[in-house]
């Protein structure tokens, strides 16, 4: 099933089946239409069918299945989540915890992002007391699967975000191991903005006859987003980038590696411009703190390398720039989705 519009529908959340209190939770933030991708899998997701998602990033996936899981599961034993969300990143399992932590909260649930480079006792600990979903990144999960601190045998609903980045990153081998311990009786969605050949792989061993749904748009990249090319000279690059700041709120400028990063905000610095590097390198815990400082407009530029390029959502990105050019036309393409989501112009 397909859908050609980024937009938002006329379809209730109430109408699409979703419960009267995370309805009123929904509205309470503004949220009371679906967009496409919303409405097009709520109904089969939430009838318990397996489920395939294909859309742009900023298209609505987290409460595509976010919604579904929280009224599937209910309170959890100790060690024992009964829903598992995978993601490639840190930064996007910090995201979709905060995203699903309002509507969990009108039923005294509570969810726990799982994930490396930050302390594993905390993430223990939450899980000991009852966390019902675990959002994850694989390595540490199998880590605490391994450790005994995760049980997997009461989940009975997943859903793997980002699926192709998942593959574009390494991580498959990770993903089949969790997925070869989970209960076979279980409820899965996969959501992905592309479809290759190593994420039908996982949709052909891992799903049982899910129902697909693509949202489908005549252009690569959104109507609302304006490319320019600018030709500079490569000493006067920090200057440019420096006046685009200075005639916009907030610019995500990307580079081909960490260093550059690191080495584009020293410069941007001697320019006057409030800005932060975040790549790889850097603890999560300086990494949480310059996305929360960029998404309150607190600096004026997120110097990035590709850990940002994709899954994360931050609102009111008005420029993305290619500091460095991507290597292929997917990583563009994924770049300049931080910009001009959800029908915004940027």
């Amino acid at each position: 099933m397909t859908d050609t519009e980024l937009t938002l529908s006329d379809a209730s959340f109430a109408d699409l089946g979703v419960d009267d209190d995370l309805v009123r939770e929904l509205a309470t933030t503004g949220i009371t239409t679906a967009f496409p991708i919303q409405e097009m899998t709520l109904p089969a997701a939430l009838s318990g069918r397996d489920i395939t998602g294909k859309a742009k990033t900023g298209s609505g996936k987290t409460l595509a299945f976010g919604i579904p899981m929280i009224e599937k599961v209910g309170k959890a034993s100790p060690k024992k989540p009964q829903g598992l969300v995978l993601v490639p990143t840190r930064e996007l399992a910090v995201q979709v915890t905060r995203s699903l932590e309002p509507l969990l909260a009108v039923r005294d649930l509570t969810a726990v992002a799982v994930y490396g480079g930050a302390p594993m006792n905390p993430q223990i600990q939450a899980l000991a007391t009852g966390a019902s979903i675990a959002i994850a990144t694989p390595g540490r999960l199998i880590d605490l699967m391994e450790r005994k601190a995760l049980d997997p045998s009461d989940i009975s609903i997943v859903a793997i975000d980002e699926a192709d980045q998942m593959a574009d990153m390494g991580f498959m081998p990770q993903v089949r191991t969790i997925m070869a311990q989970l209960p076979d009786a279980r409820q899965t969605f996969l959501f992905s903005a592309t479809l290759d050949h190593q994420v039908q792989e996982l949709i052909d061993r891992y799903m049982t006859d899910p129902e697909a749904f693509e949202v489908e748009s005549p252009t690569e990249t959104v109507e609302t987003m304006e490319h320019r090319f600018l030709k500079v000279h490569h000493m006067d690059k920090a200057k440019v980038l420096a006046a685009i700041a200075d005639h916009n709120d907030r610019v995500l400028a990307f580079t081909r590696t960490k260093a550059g990063a690191d080495r584009l905000a020293r410069d941007l610095r001697g320019l006057d411009v409030v800005c932060a590097p975040i790549h790889g390198d850097l603890p999560q815990r300086k990494r949480e703190q310059s996305l929360k400082r960029f998404a309150d407009g607190e600096i004026d530029v997120l110097v990035a390398t590709n850990v940002a390029a994709r899954g994360l959502h931050i609102d009111g990105v008005d420029v993305v720039v290619h500091y460095d050019p991507p290597d292929d036309p997917k990583t563009y393409l994924h770049r300049s989705g931080r910009t001009a989501r959800a029908g915004e112009e940027g």
